[in-house]
Parts: C-alpha cells; structure tokens; sequence
C-alpha cells in the first residue's frame, strides 16, 4: 500500500492537492484526526484499496503532537508513507483568507488571522521537518497540480534533488533546503532580443555559455551540491531542494537550474521547477 499524507497550512492549497489524487486513482479522506490514522489504514488495507491519501492537519487539534508515532505505526506494517507539507507566505495566505471570507480554523474572535497564521505554523513545524515541502504562494491551480504529479511518481529508493529557479522579487521560496543568487552574472533582460526568451532558448542559453564568470560561478555551486549531497544522504533525508535565484526568475536562474539538473541525473532523482515560469 501506498499512503500520501497531505499536510500544511490552512489555504495553502490542500484540497487541490487532495482532488488531484482522487482524480489520479487514489482514494482521499480529507480532515482526518490524526489518531484514527492507523486505524483506517489498516481498514482501507484490508478492504482492497492500495493507494490512499490522507489530509492532517490543525484541525486534529491535541492528537496532532502524536502524528510521527502513527506514522511510524503505519511504516511497521509495510506501508509506503510519503508527507506532503503544503505551505505559503502569509501576506499570500491572508490574502486567500479574505478572498474567500473563511475563517481561520485556530480564530478565536481574538486572534487576527496574522497571528492564527504564525501559531499555526510554528505548530505544524516538526510535520513540515520531515516532509516534501512545497511554497503555494506564487502558484496557481494548474501548476501545482503538475507539481503534485511529480511528487506521486517519485522512486522513494532514492533521494529526490530538486533544482528550483525563482525571482528574488518575489521572494526566497519558504521551501528551499539550499539558496544559491546568481544576480551577480550579466543580465539577458537588459537586451531587448532576449528579454523576451526564459533560461530554456538557446539564444539565452549561449549568452549565459559565453560567460566565464557564469561559468565559474556554474562550477561552484556544482562542486557545493556534489560534495555535500552524500552528508544529506546520510542523513536519510529523501528531498533537497537547491533554489537558484536571480532578479525574476525568467533568465540566469532558468539557465542554472536547468544546467545543473542535466548534470546530476546520473547520480541522483532530479527534478527541475521553474516557480515564475509556472
């Protein structure tokens, strides 16, 4: 059996991740108490069902300290438990809060929703340790959903290293295990032929070639992930992210994330996303 647990904060985009998976074959029990987990895994089990997803999150209230001892029960029985921990900024998820007029699940008519946000994730915070974790706040529906995709099909065998490229206009992705600026090299947007073009053209492609400093800088963040990605394998850790980012994300940081994910598919599960090409 295979068992996706779905976690994070309240309007970072649970139940689009939840519909995902019903709509990809897994059967999905939202708003779960984390102490009946065990319980209906071994019911779900028993009744023939192989690939479930489960939404936890602040809502179990107290049961919810005890969640890594239910998975760890579950993980005895042979089940493969992967977490996703959804999260977002919160200017972002009290921007989604007033959208749709929902109260925050922890308000008690004296919390501002700021403060329901910030006790929330400092709550959730040993959930999010041990997960994949995604940044919703610059994502819409669509590419999070693709986002998700390549999350199911991931070999748990084998560290995933994901290269990440983003804006820093927008802010350093709250999932980033590394972050690497490369705002430093000649920037493409600045001629009008290849403002246009995103890090993937190979007209921005060979500008950025061209560059021994880009070159160079290519070769240190390289030499960094290699060396240490053996210390985060031992670790036992299933997930690193490398965020590379310059001023919008479109160009150099494109370049290098791409560039980097090439060269690490022999050694490693990579993927690559772009955050303001989504």
């Amino acid at each position: 059996m295979q068992l996706i647990l779905v976690s994070g904060l309240s309007g970072s985009g649970k139940s689009i991740a939840l519909h995902m998976l019903e709509d990809s074959g897994f059967y999905c029990v939202d708003n779960l108490p984390a102490v009946l987990l065990p319980d209906v895994v071994s019911f779900l089990d028993q009744a023939g069902y192989k690939n479930i997803a489960v939404s936890i999150d602040i809502r179990s209230g107290a049961t919810l300290q005890n969640l890594r001892d239910y998975l760890t029960a579950v993980r005895d029985k042979g089940v493969d438990v992967r977490v996703l921990f959804l999260e977002a900024k919160t200017e972002t998820l009290v921007k989604r809060f007033s959208e749709t007029r929902r109260r925050h699940p922890l308000s008690d008519g004296a919390r501002t929703v700021t403060e329901c946000i910030d006790l929330e994730r400092d709550i959730l915070g040993e959930v999010a340790s041990g997960a994949h974790r995604m940044d919703t706040s610059e994502l819409n529906p669509t590419a999070l959903r693709g986002w998700i995709m390549d999350f199911v099909q991931l070999d748990r065998s084998r560290i995933t290293l994901l290269f990440q490229s983003f804006g820093f206009k927008k802010g350093i992705p709250l999932d980033a295990d590394l972050v690497f600026d490369v705002r430093c090299l000649p920037n493409p947007n600045y001629n009008p032929d290849l403002k246009p073009l995103t890090g993937r053209d190979q007209a921005v492609i060979d500008f950025l070639a061209a560059e021994p400093q880009a070159t160079r800088l290519m070769e240190d963040i390289r030499g960094f992930v290699e060396r240490w990605l053996p210390a985060y394998q031992a670790d036992s850790r299933s997930y690193l992210t490398v965020a590379i980012g310059c001023t919008g994300g479109r160009h150099r940081s494109v370049y290098f994330s791409e560039s980097l994910a090439r060269y690490f598919r022999d050694c490693a599960q990579v993927l690559v996303r772009h955050r303001e090409l989504a």
